[in-house]
């Protein structure tokens, strides 16, 4: 489970229940609000802002990329209307949806977090293939309502990962820039899932 990065843990999940149910736990460098990751495809885009505009437009553009993908495995996606980001106050990542973001049938199947250093930005998310968001309203101290959905439930069949991951890859307009090559972790990475990091709360965090 990772929790956002301003997001109040301590005040907001019990940890004697994360720990009864033995939940790993991080912290993302990006804002947003908890979510539990099993069953789903997580995304990245790292880019200059010039090339994506504002948050707000970045946020939107990413999504109707996402969406138009879902669309080719059948989904009728669509973005939230406009509006504010949903405060951090409104529960998991998954019980409230925000302007702009991807919703299948009314619900929301697409869950993303932004943060912007200097020129650039890191957009990531999860789309949900399959079970739910239970876990996180287990292990909260506040009852919230269930808002999002998965591809399954809504194609009615499973979903595999790479069938996700292709169909993004098909419908970015872009082609896509030779992979990065993959190094090790730094040392401070290990700072995400340290417990002072984790449990900061109700303050600005800084890796």
């Amino acid at each position: 489970m990772s929790f956002g990065r301003n997001e109040p843990a301590l005040a907001r999940y019990d940890r004697a229940r994360i720990a009864a149910r033995g939940l790993a736990v991080v912290r993302r460098p990006t804002g947003g609000r908890a979510v539990w990751h099993e069953h789903e495809v997580t995304y990245a885009v790292a880019a200059p802002v010039a090339q994506f505009g504002t948050l707000a437009e970045s946020y939107c553009d990413i999504h109707a990329r996402l969406a138009r993908a879902l669309g080719t495995l059948g989904l009728d996606a669509r973005l939230a209307p406009a509006g504010p980001s949903a405060p951090l106050g409104a529960g998991a990542c998954f019980a409230a949806s925000a302007g702009g973001e991807v919703l299948v049938g009314g619900r929301k199947v697409v869950g993303s977090a932004q943060v912007r250093r200097g020129t650039a930005f890191l957009q990531h998310g999860s789309i949900l293939l399959d079970g739910s968001q239970d876990v996180v309203r287990a292990v909260s101290r506040q009852p919230s309502a269930v808002s999002e959905t998965t591809l399954a439930r809504e194609l009615g069949r499973p979903v595999m990962f790479a069938e996700v991951a292709d169909a993004i890859v098909a419908a970015w307009d872009e082609p896509f820039e030779a992979a990065a090559p993959c190094r090790p972790l730094p040392p401070s990475a290990a700072l995400f899932a340290s417990p002072s990091w984790i449990c900061a709360a109700d303050r600005s965090v800084r890796p």
